[in-house]
């Protein structure tokens, strides 16, 4: 044993006595250094003692969209973690085209009676879906959380990144940069935060661009989510001549990119485009792309800890809590070509 205190000592690089007291479970350690301790018994192999073994609280579903836009397993993996802290186990859920549906997900995880559900970007999202679903859940009753998505009257915790605001700092980002024809780039109207996007835009473009409510309607493209989709959108956008567009996501925005060089465009040279997410790798993009950051891990945490307050009985406020995002600006956008600042001037 004292051969096993040295090694697990100087793996944790603590004193023996720090780590008799871990294994003892005894008071007066740092929750940082009792940690260190435990994580060199499981580099070193040793297994741990039993009444160090966290029992797990439960299982927890984690309903999340296709991981094909990196956004989804940023937040899967947020909460993944943030679930495995308080003693939960998590069970993710992914879903695709085509295959299971959220119900039949939900399904499965009452099987297996799961403590609560967190839903990512879910049928609470969209205005066409029936969401007595959610209701039954509640009535049985199941703890759940709402990420990105608001569905009036429901009793539970939401969590949203602010969609008509980070609409508004988009607009005006690409308005100090001399942009006045700035297209809308998003994804169908059902959805609660394409409806929120949309009216911040409108009502940035009026108040900060000086667009007629009149003359909004053209500028917008509403499409398919993805690459595809913005790509289309951002064709029939600059068909009408605009020289900057706000994206509903990054990957839409991707997207407009292509759009505008198979064009010989460039970007920012003759389109600046603007995301949406700052998911992974956009800083790496060719250009680095500008991009509306949503507040990933706050507004994971913030999620978990409400669903876990409910399933502790402790009920958290069932309402909506709004993440402000981030203007995070890189390559994608620059000062508006000067033949377009004539061209308004002339308008003017």
């Amino acid at each position: 044993m004292r051969a096993r205190l040295s090694d697990i000592a100087q793996q944790a690089e603590v004193s023996e006595a720090t780590v008799s007291r871990v294994l003892n479970d005894r008071p007066g350690v740092a929750p940082e250094t009792r940690q260190a301790v435990l994580t060199a018994l499981d580099v070193l192999g040793y297994e741990r003692p039993a009444r160090l073994r966290k029992r797990s609280a439960g299982l927890v579903g984690l309903v999340v969209p296709e991981l094909d836009n990196p956004i989804f397993p940023a937040f899967a993996q947020v909460i993944e973690s943030t679930l495995a802290q308080s003693g939960f186990t998590p069970v993710l859920c992914t879903q695709s085209a085509g295959g299971v549906t959220e119900d039949e997900y939900v399904e499965m995880l009452l099987d297996r009676q799961v403590s609560g559900i967190a839903f990512v970007s879910g049928l609470h999202a969209d205005t066409a879906a029936n969401h007595d679903r959610y209701r039954a859940l509640l009535a049985r009753p199941l703890p759940v959380v709402m990420i990105n998505g608001y569905v009036p009257g429901i009793g539970a915790p939401f969590v949203s990144c602010d969609d008509r605001e980070a609409a508004e700092l988009a607009v005006a980002h690409l308005v100090a940069l001399g942009h006045r024809r700035i297209g809308l780039i998003t994804g169908p109207d059902r959805f609660v935060p394409v409806q929120r996007k949309v009216a911040g835009w409108r009502s940035a473009m009026t108040r900060l661009a000086g667009v007629a409510e009149s003359d909004l309607g053209p500028l917008a493209e509403l499409s398919l989510f993805g690459v595809e989709g913005g790509e289309a959108a951002a064709g029939r956008l600059l068909d009408r001549g605009v020289t900057g567009v706000v994206c509903g996501s990054d990957l839409m925005a991707l997207g407009a990119v292509r759009a505008a060089r198979q064009r010989g465009l460039s970007v920012p040279g003759d389109l600046s485009v603007v995301g949406y997410d700052d998911s992974p790798l956009m800083a790496f993009t060719d250009p680095p792309l500008t991009t509306m950051r949503q507040p990933v891990i706050a507004m994971a945490v913030a999620a978990v800890r409400a669903l876990v307050d409910e399933i502790n009985g402790h009920g958290a406020p069932h309402s909506e809590y709004l993440f402000r995002p981030e203007l995070v600006v890189r390559g994608s956008t620059a000062v508006v070509p000067t033949s377009a600042r004539l061209s308004y001037a002339r308008s003017a």
